[in-house]
C-alpha cells in the first residue's frame, strides 16, 4: 500500500480520504497542511511567498522524511491504525516539536477533525510536552513572559492581541497560521491547539539556533516592519480628548513656548458629528486645514483617531449597508457595540469596504495633511464578544475573525502607500501575524492606571517583540481611572513615563480624573473631555522629573533610529527579552521586569510604590549605569539604586 508520495516540492501522505502535506517555506522552515477531506488550499493569512529552497525527500513504506537546511520532518505511519504523525528535527538530529501518537488502543489523533454544518470543522492539534520556555504569542494581560505551562485564548479583546507565533528555548519558532478564534494549551502533558472552525490545518515552523535566526526566518515568512518615519522616533502627546481645535494646538503652542521636544500630538475621538462620518465636527474644528498647518509650521505631526464603528445614524450608514460593506450578525440586531451610539463595524476583509472607507478617510483627513492615523477599536470590540455571532465577506467569525486587525491596518496602508506616503506607520489596537507589514504600531489597550497593570504592560511589550510585532507602545500612565491630584497616581505616572523613555515609542495617553463636561453650541452635553495630560499637569516635582526624560529621549534620538533601522532589515524586537538578548544564560529565561532595549541598553523598571532601590541582573560583559557611570562586570546580581527621577539603565561597554 502506497502512503507516501512527492510533487517537485512537498512531500505529501494520504489515508482514508486526509492528504497532509509538509513543504519548505524559506531557509530553515516548512509549512504544514493538512485537510480530512479535498484539495489542500493556499490560503495567505499571514505567509508571503516562500523563496524556493532545495530539499531532500526519503520515502519507504512505513516512513518517509524531508529535509530543508537545518531542519528536517520524519512522517511514521504506525502499524495498528495506519495514522502519520510528525516528529520536526534540527541539523544534529536533536528532536524540536513532535506530534502525538495514537497510543494504541486509544486511538487518539493528533489532527482531529470534527465536522460542523456548514462545511467546516472544528479543529484540535496536539503535541508532546517538551522540556521547554515559550515566548512570545501576542500580548495578553498578565506578569508572564514564558507560556509554558499555561493556557491562552486565541481571540481578541481590548487589551488583547493574539499573535499565534512563538519562539522556543529549544531553538524553534512556531506559527499557528489559523485565524480561527480558539485556544491553546502548553500543557505539562502536551500542547494542543484548538480552532472552533476551519477548514484545514495550517502551521509553520522554523529551526533556529538563535532567537535572532528565529525572528529573521519569521520576519521573511510574514514580512518585516517598515521603515519608522522620523515622527515615530519622539514624543507623541495625548489625551482624553482634545475636543476642540483651540484646545489642541493651544497645548502644542505651550510645548513650544517652553522648549520642550514633541513630534506628535493626537487628536482622539469623537472629534465626529457621528461616528462613521469619517470627518472633524465643523462646530469644534472649523478648520482643520489651518489646524494642521500651523501644526506642520511648529514641526509636529497630527494623529486622528478613526474608529471602525458606523453608527446606524452615521451619513454613510445606509449606504454602506445597501452595499453590504458593514460586519453581519448572524441573530438578533444588526449592531455589533453601543458605546455612544449603536453602531456596527465596517466589513475590513472586504476590498470593497476597504476601498470606501479608505476613499472617506482621504478626502476628510489625508488631503488635508493629516500622515497618521489611530486605528482604535481594531479587535473590533464586540459589545458581548459573542465571537460565533457575527460574519465577515471572507467568512464567519469563529474562522476568520482574527484577521481583523490585520486587514484594517492594511486598508489604511495599501491606501496611503497608494497615496505617495513612503513609510506609513500607524496606531493599532490590536494586531495578528502579519500585521507588522501593514505598519502597525500597536499599543496595549484601555489598561487601568495601577501598578499591577504596569508591570503587565512590560510583559506585554516583551512578549509583542518575540511574536514578531517591533512597533509597540502603551497609555504612560496607563488609561482609566488616574487622578491627576493623587500623589499615588503621580507617582506611577512618574515610573511608567520613564520607562515609556526607553519603549519604541513614547507616548502619554489617558482618561485623567476628574473629568471635565463638554456641550455643543446648542447647549446638548457632548461626550466628556478629561482632565491636563500634558507633562506640566502633575505639579511641579513631577514636571521637571517628566521634562528630563523628554530630553533623555531627544538625546537617544539617534540610537532609536539605528535600532528601528536594524529591526526593519533584520525582523529583531525593538524591546528584547533577557533571553532573547543572552540565549546562552540561563538565568535569563527566567526573567520577566527588566529587558534589553536595543543591543546597548539594559532597563530596568521601578514598578512597585515607594520603592528607591530594586534588584538588577547584569548578564556577561562589562556595563555602566547610565546615571553614576558605575562600571559592573557580569554576570552578577546587584542592587540599583532608583530615586524617584532614576530609572536604572546600564549601557553595554563595547570592547574596543
Amino acid at each position: 500500500m502506497r502512503y507516501f508520495e512527492r510533487t517537485e516540492n512537498a512531500l505529501i501522505w494520504k489515508n482514508r480520504g486526509e492528504t497532509l502535506m509538509v513543504s519548505p517555506w524559506g531557509e530553515d522552515s516548512f509549512r504544514v497542511r493538512s485537510v480530512p477531506i479535498g484539495e489542500i488550499a493556499d490560503d495567505r493569512f499571514a505567509l508571503l511567498e516562500a523563496e524556493e529552497t532545495a530539499c531532500d525527500i526519503e520515502i519507504s513504506d512505513m516512513k518517509a522524511s524531508i529535509r530543508n537546511g537545518r531542519i528536517r520532518a520524519e512522517i511514521t505511519v504506525d502499524n495498528w491504525h495506519r495514522y502519520a504523525h510528525i516528529t520536526f528535527m534540527d541539523a544534529d538530529g536533536r528532536i524540536l516539536l513532535e506530534e502525538t501518537e495514537p497510543q494504541n488502543a486509544l486511538a487518539l489523533r493528533c489532527r482531529l477533525f470534527e465536522p460542523q454544518l456548514g462545511g467546516d470543522y472544528a479543529l484540535t492539534v496536539t503535541f508532546k510536552a517538551q522540556d521547554e520556555h515559550i515566548y512570545g504569542m501576542g500580548q495578553y494581560q498578565e506578569e508572564t513572559i514564558d507560556w509554558k505551562m499555561c493556557t491562552l485564548e486565541l481571540a481578541h479583546r481590548n487589551s488583547q492581541a493574539s499573535v499565534p507565533f512563538y519562539v522556543s528555548d529549544r531553538g524553534y519558532g512556531f506559527l499557528w497560521h489559523n485565524p480561527s478564534v480558539g485556544e491553546v494549551s502548553f500543557a505539562k502533558n502536551r500542547t494542543t491547539w484548538k480552532a472552533r472552525a476551519t477548514r484545514q490545518m495550517d502551521y509553520w515552523i522554523c529551526a533556529g539556533e538563535t532567537p535572532a535566526r528565529i525572528s529573521y526566518l519569521y520576519a521573511k515568512a510574514t514580512g518585516f516592519a517598515p521603515e519608522m518615519p522620523e515622527y515615530g522616533l519622539g514624543f507623541w502627546q495625548s489625551k482624553l480628548r482634545y475636543f476642540n481645535q483651540e484646545q489642541l494646538l493651544e497645548v502644542a503652542r505651550e510645548y513650544k513656548r517652553r522648549g520642550l521636544p514633541i513630534d506628535v500630538i493626537v487628536c482622539d475621538f469623537f472629534h465626529w458629528p457621528r461616528m462613521g462620518d469619517y470627518r472633524f465636527d465643523e462646530r469644534f474644528f472649523p478648520d482643520p486645514d489651518k489646524m494642521v498647518a500651523e501644526l506642520k509650521e511648529m514641526g509636529i505631526e497630527l494623529m486622528v483617531s478613526v474608529w471602525p464603528q458606523i453608527s446606524l445614524n452615521s451619513e454613510n450608514y445606509q449606504e454602506m449597508n445597501q452595499q453590504g460593506l458593514l460586519v453581519r450578525a448572524e441573530y438578533g440586531e444588526q449592531i455589533g457595540m453601543r458605546f455612544v451610539e449603536d453602531s456596527m463595524f465596517f466589513d475590513a476583509t472586504n476590498p470593497a469596504a476597504r476601498k470606501y472607507v479608505w476613499e472617506k478617510v482621504k478626502k476628510n483627513y489625508y488631503d488635508k495633511g493629516i500622515r497618521i492615523f489611530w486605528l482604535d477599536e481594531a479587535e473590533p470590540e464586540w459589545g458581548t464578544y459573542d465571537f460565533g455571532n457575527y460574519r465577515y465577506y471572507m467568512g464567519s467569525n469563529l474562522r476568520v475573525g482574527n484577521l481583523y486587525p490585520q486587514y484594517f491596518a492594511r486598508c489604511f496602508w495599501d491606501g496611503m502607500k497608494e497615496s505617495g506616503l513612503e513609510k506609513p506607520v500607524n496606531l493599532l489596537r490590536c494586531a495578528w501575524a502579519g500585521s507588522q507589514r501593514y505598519g502597525a504600531l500597536v499599543w496595549s489597550g484601555d489598561i487601568i492606571c495601577c501598578w499591577e497593570d504596569f508591570r503587565k504592560q512590560l510583559c506585554a511589550g516583551i512578549g509583542m517583540g518575540y511574536a514578531g510585532i517591533p512597533w509597540w507602545t502603551t497609555d504612560i500612565g496607563g488609561f482609566h481611572f488616574g487622578n491627576i491630584y493623587d500623589e499615588g497616581f503621580r507617582e506611577l505616572l512618574v515610573r511608567w513615563f520613564e520607562w515609556g523613555t526607553y519603549c519604541p515609542v513614547m507616548r502619554i495617553h489617558g482618561d485623567r480624573q476628574p473629568k471635565k463636561d463638554v456641550f455643543y453650541p446648542d447647549g446638548r452635553m457632548s461626550l466628556d473631555t478629561g482632565n491636563g495630560n500634558e507633562v506640566w499637569s502633575f505639579g511641579d516635582e513631577v514636571y521637571e522629573i517628566l521634562k528630563k526624560y523628554l530630553f533623555r529621549r531627544e538625546e537617544l534620538r539617534p540610537y532609536v533610529r539605528k535600532v528601528m533601522e536594524n529591526t526593519h532589515r533584520t525582523g529583531a524586537p525593538v524591546m528584547r527579552g533577557m533571553y532573547w538578548e543572552c540565549p546562552d544564560d540561563p538565568v535569563c529565561r527566567e526573567i520577566r521586569d527588566q529587558y534589553f532595549f536595543g543591543d546597548r541598553y539594559l532597563v530596568a523598571p521601578v514598578m512597585e510604590p515607594g520603592k528607591r532601590k530594586r534588584n538588577v541582573y547584569i548578564p556577561g560583559e562589562k556595563w555602566q549605569n547610565i546615571e553614576n557611570a558605575e562600571v559592573i562586570e557580569g554576570p552578577e546580581w546587584i542592587t540599583a539604586d532608583a530615586p524617584l527621577d532614576v530609572i536604572p539603565v546600564f549601557m553595554r561597554i563595547e570592547e574596543k
